[in-house]
């Protein structure tokens, strides 16, 4: 039986890998209901940390009091609860410094109040794909708009550049992020068994991705619930 040869891609798909850095370049996103901004840890940082270590939180006219941090935001994630702005300091500084990631502030356009964070990382421009990860809101921007739009404007930004696959991964066990990625558009491909120990414990990691060729389905998709204001399982 003879070996399928694989069909060559366009030259014009193998260029873009020549002008896409590991480092994907800083740039400022703007919705309607949230604007991105590369994190800047001296005027964030504060402000990051007083939105996610379990203290009560004004944001425009809603409040929330004290709140379990860990159940509501780190839980799954490789860092956090941080006891002090110094342990969260060095957190937020290793994604910085991280040489194929950027990450994002999420700045609610209403207040001009940070209330997460979400990154670019584990970039592979040598094979066109890039990964949205280490994603959180603050409980009190959770189940609003802030996560679709986020999401949308970062994969708009990543298909715009040439990328052709967008990946999503989470523990297995994080139903609450599970669900926001198929709410969201991304198609799930199976779950990779001891996959990573993270805090540990042995992680399942269950993966998403959205293809360049189902990114305008996706992008109406999203847009559908922009307009309807829909919130979102984040």
């Amino acid at each position: 039986m003879t070996a399928e040869i694989p069909t060559p891609l366009p030259l014009d798909v193998l260029e873009r890998r020549v002008h896409l850095p590991l480092k994907p370049e800083p740039i400022a996103l703007r919705g309607d209901f949230v604007r991105l901004e590369p994190v800047d840890v001296q005027r964030h940082l504060a402000e990051l940390y007083a939105v996610s270590n379990g203290s009560p939180i004004t944001l425009g006219g809603r409040s929330l009091g004290t709140y379990d941090a860990d159940a509501l935001i780190w839980r799954h994630l490789f860092g956090g609860p941080f006891a002090s702005l110094k342990a969260f300091e060095g957190y937020v500084r290793a994604q910085v410094s991280a040489p194929n990631g950027l990450p994002f502030c999420v700045v609610d356009s209403a207040t001009g109040q940070p209330i997460g964070m979400a990154s670019y990382l584990n970039n592979a421009p040598e094979h066109l794909r890039i990964e949205l990860g280490s994603i959180w809101y603050s409980p009190i921007a959770q189940r609003t708009a802030a996560n679709t739009e986020t999401t949308y404007l970062l994969l708009g930004h990543a298909f715009a550049l040439g990328y052709r696959r967008v990946e999503w991964k989470c523990d297995a066990r994080n139903e609450r992020s599970r669900r926001a990625a198929l709410r969201l558009g991304f198609q799930f491909e199976g779950v990779q068994q001891q996959h990573m120990i993270v805090k540990g414990h042995s992680r399942d990691t269950a993966w998403f991705r959205v293809l360049d060729g189902e990114w305008p389905g996706v992008q109406a998709h999203l847009e559908g619930l922009l307009r309807r204001g829909s919130g979102g399982d984040k």
